[in-house]
């Protein structure tokens, strides 16, 4: 798929470029020809004017043009023939070039058989023709339309290989969120592979006759158990999805979040309290940010609940949120394994498990990822730190005005 969206992204630039320096260079062709033209007319029609001094104008273009010119009286008796480029002794070539150029149907035109341009002015007592060699404006056009074509190779050739390169640069962000699509999927079929393979044993041992109501009743309870972590594992991935969304609705508003971090912090007291654990608010009154408010508090839910689920037994989980110039910086600490380096770094992405057992634990490993996206669709920053036996995430959001 994306080699087949980077071969469309390289061949819709070559031809767009294709038709854009055809365009130009057919451009540069037809408006130097049409200069060529004109200027080479002007000076035949200066000439015809001259009555004695057929010589090329002071003023006229830079090209010295090969000409002659022909004086015929109204009989159609040749009166003068001047012209030193040319051997103008044959006067049936003359009267050959005169007919052709008296059957056009213009005041000028091309003898192409000759190469010659004329130009026909009509006096009261006489016409005059003037003719000019083309030779040097063909073999001049011919020379430019092969610089056309080479130039038109080589930029072609060029732009092939810069939309090569921005073509990779481009579908870079498609590519990632290909894999990561298809990493989520494979990591969503395992997980759901696991619950389904023992509902599905549990059901067929149902089916059998040779277990008692006990072994029944086991059965059930294991398919009940399962199905419940399979509906909390699809319900997470539905969060995901909408945290996915989060960024494009742009639903945001003023939010107080002191408040909002506040009452999240009343939602998990029972919870620690259960465990005999300890949550420590240190919330700094007053910090607005723009967002979703509803979002932002099941981001700290998220952060609360993964404090609860990994710390120590008696240990104390702290939830700090302060002012730092313009952001606003919301810290949840608590005391539990130290998470390796590597971890850290790992600990975001979907389906990542620092402790592996803890997918029995209604645990799947999409929690922070929801949290990330959330936190990344309120242009946010998030991250983790884990020193002397303090885990720590902090989330960096910026401030409103009071």
């Amino acid at each position: 798929m994306i080699r087949k969206l980077r071969l469309k992204f390289i061949l819709t630039i070559m031809v767009i470029v294709l038709v854009l320096l055809g365009l130009m260079l057919g451009l540069v062709l037809v408006f130097t020809r049409a200069q060529i033209e004109r200027d080479n007319i002007q000076m035949m029609r200066e000439i015809a004017l001259r009555p004695r001094t057929p010589a090329l104008p002071a003023d006229s273009s830079d090209m010295n043009l090969p000409f002659f010119r022909i004086t015929v009286s109204k009989e159609g008796e040749i009166l003068s023939c001047v012209g030193g480029y040319y051997d103008l002794s044959d006067e049936e070539l003359l009267y050959g070039l005169i007919e052709a150029a008296d059957s056009g149907e213009g005041e000028t035109g091309t003898i192409d058989s000759y190469h010659l341009r004329y130009l026909r002015h009509e006096r009261p007592s006489e016409n005059v023709y003037v003719f000019s060699d083309i030779t040097s404006e063909m073999r001049a056009m011919k020379g430019l339309i092969t610089s056309c074509v080479l130039i038109g190779l080589a930029g072609l050739g060029l732009f092939l290989v810069v939309s090569i390169l921005l073509s990779g640069w481009a579908v870079r962000p498609v590519a990632q969120a290909w894999e990561q699509q298809k990493q989520f999927v494979a990591d969503a079929s395992h997980e759901l592979k696991t619950p389904l393979t023992v509902i599905l044993t549990n059901a067929e041992l149902l089916q059998n006759g040779g277990y008692g109501e006990a072994e029944h009743a086991r059965f059930a309870s294991s398919i009940q158990t399962m199905g419940q972590q399979m509906r909390g594992l699809i319900e997470e991935m539905l969060m995901l999805t909408r945290a996915d969304d989060t960024a494009q609705t742009k639903t945001f508003q003023r939010v107080d979040w002191s408040n909002a971090v506040n009452d999240s912090i009343m939602l998990f007291e029972a919870v620690f309290f259960e465990k005999g654990l300890t949550l420590q608010p240190e919330i700094e009154n007053g910090i607005f940010v723009r967002g979703d408010g509803t979002k932002l508090r099941q981001m700290v839910e998220i952060l609360l609940d993964n404090a609860q689920k990994y710390c120590r037994e008696n240990a104390v989980t702290t939830v700090r949120l302060s002012r730092k110039g313009r952001f606003a910086l919301l810290e949840v600490s608590d005391e539990g394994e130290e998470i390796s380096a590597e971890d850290l770094k790992k600990i975001f992405r979907r389906f990542y498990r620092v402790d592996k057992a803890r997918s029995m634990n209604h645990s799947y490993g999409l929690g922070l990822a929801i949290a990330e996206r959330i936190v990344t669709a309120h242009k946010g920053k998030i991250w983790a730190e884990s020193r002397n036996g303090v885990n720590s995430f902090y989330v960096q959001l910026p401030c409103e005005a009071n």
